[in-house]
């Protein structure tokens, strides 16, 4: 391994940890190695602006909006459009 690093763990997260990495026959390491590797993978992951919205329960939430009101531009007139 390249790096280490130091975690503090409450004394019940440790216990836990430490039954988990014996039943399963691995090491600590290796258990919090995987672990983060999975939360990373879940987390990190680029998304669209659509994904995002349809995460946050923002896609479909106005009613009474017309239907082309994200791709006509004559619901655009009068904003500003920087780059």
């Amino acid at each position: 391994m390249a790096s280490h690093i130091t975690l503090r763990l409450s004394k019940d997260l440790s216990a836990r940890l430490r039954v988990e990495s014996r039943s399963r026959g691995k090491t600590p390491s290796d258990l919090v190695r995987a672990a983060l590797q999975a939360y990373l993978g879940r987390v990190c992951k680029p998304q669209s602006t659509y994904e995002l919205a349809k995460e946050a329960g923002l896609i479909g939430s106005v009613r009474r909006a017309p239907k082309d009101l994200s791709t006509n531009p004559r619901h655009f007139k009068g904003c500003e459009h920087r780059q």
